[in-house]
């Protein structure tokens, strides 16, 4: 029990703590630093949207204000199987030269990237979120990286605006892992994209699954091709936080079942002879992350089944106890209060890995996600 104990401790702060620790070594050493390029190549910018109607007008005008060179940008927004008034108002933009696809039958994002990509003119493919807001510069900033032809995809960095409209601190998980995604970045290659805002280059835009994340297929495509992709913190996507909590506890669920699916479909990847350093990240930042609750459960039960023997384990279980009893003490006291802000960490924590729980739980049961409804913002 004592093994298991210590080993379960030991394979999570290898995924939390000491494998950025080692990725920032090798960031070290290869010294990678992001750089300004002048180059503007042909883009196209791609937005998908289902039942959208209250936001998409306000998306489209966004993009249409970006500092790009008119000749040079096209604007493909699909409507997949809307039953709203989503397709009439992207129809209202057409003048100003949005082109829209109009899917009639609902087939989940993927497809309807699938669809755009058909007619997309650009050398590099742009793929943003009705729900997510760019900068003026957001377009040519993220497409600034291709010109390092070792670059074959680019994330954004995620920023949240709050109710009160302003940009508001986002939650410690995401920013743990936007810092990790620049280190790993000046290392090598980020293993994750932000879907709501990223780029690549259109050799890299094919074999979207609907039941794969369109983002994560781009980055094995990238590394495949022979180029990497990188995280742009100049290049930030801004979208508004979740009104529902519990469609975005599911929207979670949904996003790691879609990993694990991707993921055992190619452990090709886990070669290390073909694949380097990629394939040490690629185990720890998605596998050994997602293994993180099945260690959490062994701590907690050999943690049980030492305390009865030993004062300094009973009171390491009882400091677990402590820390899964604050997600209930937030259903009586507001977390965002200034004065319970440090219950964040715990609750972000349980509910996370709750919901990688929830989604092998799913894997194992041979469910598959191929639509989903965006949550609410």
């Amino acid at each position: 029990m004592k093994y298991i104990f210590f080993i379960s401790i030991c394979m999570i702060l290898h995924a939390y703590f000491l494998y950025p620790a080692s990725i920032n070594i090798f960031a070290l050493l290869r010294g990678r630093k992001q750089k300004t390029y002048d180059y503007v190549p042909s883009v196209t910018v791609i937005i998908t949207a289902y039942n959208e109607e209250k936001q998409i007008r306000k998306k489209i005008e966004n993009t249409l204000s970006v500092s790009y060179p008119p000749g040079k940008l096209q604007i493909i927004v699909a409507s997949d199987g809307s039953t709203d008034r989503t397709t009439e108002y992207i129809k209202s933009f057409s003048e100003k030269g949005v082109e829209l696809i109009d899917i009639v039958n609902r087939g989940g994002k993927e497809n309807a990237q699938r669809e755009s990509l058909k007619r997309a003119r650009g050398e590099i493919i742009v793929f943003t979120d009705v729900s997510t807001m760019l900068d003026p510069a957001g377009v040519e900033q993220i497409v600034s990286n291709f010109a390092d032809p070792d670059i074959g995809c680019a994330s954004s960095e995620d920023r949240v605006i709050g109710k009160d409209g302003k940009v508001s601190g986002e939650n410690f998980y995401v920013r743990y892992e936007m810092w990790l995604r620049r280190l790993e970045s000046r290392a090598n290659t980020p293993v994750g994209l932000s879907g709501s805002f990223f780029a690549a280059r259109i050799s890299v835009c094919h074999d979207f699954s609907e039941d794969i994340d369109s983002d994560f297929r781009t980055l094995l495509n990238s590394v495949k091709a022979g180029m990497r992709g990188t995280c742009d913190p100049k290049a930030i996507g801004y979208y508004f936080d979740v009104s529902d909590q519990r469609r975005e506890f599911e929207r979670k669920v949904r996003t790691i079942l879609r990993g694990l699916t991707l993921f055992f479909r190619h452990t090709e990847y886990l070669n290390i002879f073909k694949y380097g350093l990629f394939s040490y990240q690629y185990f720890c930042h998605k596998l050994l992350r997602w293994l993180v609750p099945f260690f959490l459960v062994l701590i907690f039960l050999s943690n049980l089944y030492l305390a009865v023997q030993s004062k300094a384990y009973l009171f390491l279980f009882i400091l677990q106890l402590l820390f899964y009893g604050s997600v209930f003490i937030t259903r009586i006291k507001d977390v965002y209060a200034s004065s319970w802000k440090i219950l964040k960490i715990p609750v972000y924590f349980t509910l996370v890995n709750a919901s990688i729980f929830v989604a092998w739980w799913r894997y194992f049961r041979g469910q598959r996600v191929v639509i989903w409804t965006p949550s609410k913002r």
